[in-house]
Protein backbone atom coordinates (compact mmCIF):
# COMPACT_ATOMS: atom_id res chain seq x y z
CA UNK A 1 0.00 0.00 0.00
CA UNK A 2 1.47 3.12 -1.06
CA UNK A 3 0.25 6.91 -0.01
CA UNK A 4 1.24 9.85 -1.95
CA UNK A 5 1.69 12.14 0.21
CA UNK A 6 2.45 14.84 -1.61
CA UNK A 7 -0.68 14.59 -3.55
CA UNK A 8 -2.82 14.77 0.26
CA UNK A 9 -1.04 17.95 1.54
CA UNK A 10 0.03 19.72 -1.38
CA UNK A 11 -2.22 21.80 -3.17
CA UNK A 12 -2.97 20.61 -6.77
CA UNK A 13 -5.26 23.93 -7.65
CA UNK A 14 -4.15 27.57 -6.36
CA UNK A 15 -5.28 28.35 -3.17
CA UNK A 16 -6.34 31.58 -4.28
CA UNK A 17 -8.60 30.13 -7.16
CA UNK A 18 -10.26 27.84 -4.24
CA UNK A 19 -11.05 31.15 -1.87
CA UNK A 20 -12.01 32.91 -5.13
CA UNK A 21 -13.69 30.09 -6.05
CA UNK A 22 -15.77 29.70 -2.71
CA UNK A 23 -16.35 33.21 -2.51
CA UNK A 24 -18.19 33.82 -6.13
CA UNK A 25 -20.54 30.52 -5.30
CA UNK A 26 -21.13 31.55 -1.32
CA UNK A 27 -22.62 35.15 -2.42
CA UNK A 28 -24.61 34.36 -5.54
CA UNK A 29 -26.30 31.76 -3.83
CA UNK A 30 -27.06 34.01 -0.96
CA UNK A 31 -28.53 36.87 -3.47
CA UNK A 32 -30.12 33.99 -5.18
CA UNK A 33 -31.45 32.77 -2.32
CA UNK A 34 -32.33 35.75 -0.92
CA UNK A 35 -34.50 37.36 -3.74
CA UNK A 36 -35.74 33.78 -4.53
CA UNK A 37 -37.02 32.48 -1.37
CA UNK A 38 -36.35 35.44 0.96
CA UNK A 39 -37.71 33.92 4.15
CA UNK A 40 -40.34 30.56 5.03
CA UNK A 41 -42.24 30.61 8.62
CA UNK A 42 -40.11 28.46 11.32
CA UNK A 43 -37.63 27.71 9.36
CA UNK A 44 -33.42 28.26 9.31
CA UNK A 45 -32.26 31.44 8.15
CA UNK A 46 -31.28 31.26 4.26
CA UNK A 47 -27.70 32.10 5.33
CA UNK A 48 -27.64 29.21 8.12
CA UNK A 49 -29.46 26.67 5.35
CA UNK A 50 -26.70 27.89 2.79
CA UNK A 51 -23.70 27.49 5.13
CA UNK A 52 -25.10 24.38 5.95
CA UNK A 53 -25.41 23.58 2.38
CA UNK A 54 -22.41 24.72 1.31
CA UNK A 55 -20.29 23.05 4.12
CA UNK A 56 -21.40 19.32 3.68
CA UNK A 57 -20.64 19.62 0.26
CA UNK A 58 -16.93 21.46 0.27
CA UNK A 59 -16.22 19.35 2.91
CA UNK A 60 -17.32 15.87 1.60
CA UNK A 61 -15.41 16.90 -1.49
CA UNK A 62 -12.02 17.63 0.16
CA UNK A 63 -12.49 14.25 2.51
CA UNK A 64 -14.01 11.96 -0.26
CA UNK A 65 -10.92 12.99 -2.02
CA UNK A 66 -12.82 14.75 -5.08
CA UNK A 67 -9.96 17.49 -4.27
CA UNK A 68 -6.13 15.14 -4.38
CA UNK A 69 -5.31 17.42 -1.40
CA UNK A 70 -6.81 18.31 2.00
CA UNK A 71 -5.49 22.21 1.79
CA UNK A 72 -8.03 22.60 -1.31
CA UNK A 73 -10.98 21.31 0.98
CA UNK A 74 -10.20 23.07 4.03
CA UNK A 75 -9.58 26.27 1.96
CA UNK A 76 -12.82 26.12 0.67
CA UNK A 77 -14.46 25.54 3.74
CA UNK A 78 -12.85 28.13 5.53
CA UNK A 79 -13.77 30.33 2.40
CA UNK A 80 -17.45 29.91 2.46
CA UNK A 81 -17.55 30.49 6.71
CA UNK A 82 -15.30 33.77 6.31
CA UNK A 83 -18.15 35.34 4.28
CA UNK A 84 -21.01 33.85 6.39
CA UNK A 85 -19.20 35.28 9.29
CA UNK A 86 -18.30 38.54 7.28
CA UNK A 87 -22.08 39.26 6.42
CA UNK A 88 -23.45 38.77 9.84
CA UNK A 89 -20.76 41.04 11.16
CA UNK A 90 -21.47 43.41 8.39
CA UNK A 91 -24.81 42.98 9.11
CA UNK A 92 -24.41 44.18 12.95
CA UNK A 93 -21.74 47.01 12.41
CA UNK A 94 -24.07 48.49 9.28
CA UNK A 95 -28.11 49.23 9.86
CA UNK A 96 -27.76 50.07 6.15
CA UNK A 97 -26.33 46.81 5.43
CA UNK A 98 -28.48 44.75 7.38
CA UNK A 99 -31.17 46.42 5.36
CA UNK A 100 -30.03 45.11 2.77
CA UNK A 101 -29.55 41.61 3.24
CA UNK A 102 -31.78 41.02 6.03
CA UNK A 103 -35.90 41.50 4.96
CA UNK A 104 -37.58 43.84 7.40
CA UNK A 105 -40.58 42.92 9.44
CA UNK A 106 -43.61 42.28 7.45
CA UNK A 107 -47.55 42.89 8.94
CA UNK A 108 -49.71 39.82 8.74
CA UNK A 109 -52.58 39.95 11.02
CA UNK A 110 -53.24 44.26 12.47
CA UNK A 111 -56.29 44.82 15.12
CA UNK A 112 -57.06 40.92 14.43
CA UNK A 113 -57.47 41.09 10.57
CA UNK A 114 -55.50 39.07 8.57
CA UNK A 115 -53.49 40.78 5.66
CA UNK A 116 -53.65 38.96 2.79
CA UNK A 117 -51.81 40.72 0.44
CA UNK A 118 -48.73 41.20 3.07
CA UNK A 119 -49.57 37.22 2.99
CA UNK A 120 -49.85 36.54 -0.24
CA UNK A 121 -46.06 38.32 -0.79
CA UNK A 122 -44.47 35.62 1.48
CA UNK A 123 -46.91 32.62 0.41
CA UNK A 124 -48.34 32.39 4.38
CA UNK A 125 -51.81 30.38 3.92
CA UNK A 126 -54.59 31.09 6.70
CA UNK A 127 -54.03 27.60 7.82
CA UNK A 128 -49.67 28.04 8.45
CA UNK A 129 -50.33 31.65 10.44
CA UNK A 130 -52.96 30.01 12.36
CA UNK A 131 -51.07 27.10 12.85
CA UNK A 132 -47.95 29.78 13.78
CA UNK A 133 -50.50 31.59 16.32
CA UNK A 134 -51.32 28.17 18.18
CA UNK A 135 -48.14 27.09 18.73
CA UNK A 136 -47.73 30.38 20.89
CA UNK A 137 -50.91 29.71 22.85
CA UNK A 138 -53.02 32.19 20.94
CA UNK A 139 -56.64 30.57 19.07
CA UNK A 140 -58.54 33.65 18.61
CA UNK A 141 -57.38 36.04 15.60
CA UNK A 142 -59.29 38.89 16.95
CA UNK A 143 -56.70 38.81 20.47
CA UNK A 144 -53.75 39.71 17.96
CA UNK A 145 -53.18 43.06 17.62
CA UNK A 146 -50.38 42.97 15.69
CA UNK A 147 -48.36 39.43 13.96
CA UNK A 148 -45.38 39.72 11.89
CA UNK A 149 -43.15 37.65 9.87
CA UNK A 150 -39.68 38.24 11.14
CA UNK A 151 -36.42 38.18 9.07
CA UNK A 152 -35.67 35.01 9.95
CA UNK A 153 -39.32 33.64 9.41
CA UNK A 154 -40.44 33.37 12.25
CA UNK A 155 -44.08 34.71 12.96
CA UNK A 156 -43.47 37.01 16.58
CA UNK A 157 -47.06 38.33 18.28
CA UNK A 158 -48.06 41.70 19.86
CA UNK A 159 -51.35 40.81 21.79
CA UNK A 160 -54.44 43.06 21.83
CA UNK A 161 -53.30 45.03 25.43
CA UNK A 162 -56.90 45.35 26.58
CA UNK A 163 -58.26 41.85 27.03
CA UNK A 164 -55.34 41.02 28.50
CA UNK A 165 -55.57 44.11 31.67
CA UNK A 166 -59.06 42.57 31.46
CA UNK A 167 -58.10 39.60 32.60
CA UNK A 168 -55.54 40.63 35.16
CA UNK A 169 -58.43 43.21 36.80
CA UNK A 170 -60.64 39.97 37.09
CA UNK A 171 -58.07 38.39 38.83
CA UNK A 172 -56.97 41.18 41.47
CA UNK A 173 -60.95 42.20 41.80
Amino acid sequence: MNIDWKAIFLPDIPLIEIVLRGSIMYLSLFILLRIILKRQSGTLGISDLLLITLLADASQNGMAGDYKSLPNGIALVATIIFWDFALDWLSYKSPGFQRLIESPPLLLIKNGQLLRRNMRKELITDEDLIGQLRKQGISDISKVKEAFMESDGQISVVENEKKHHQKVEKKNG
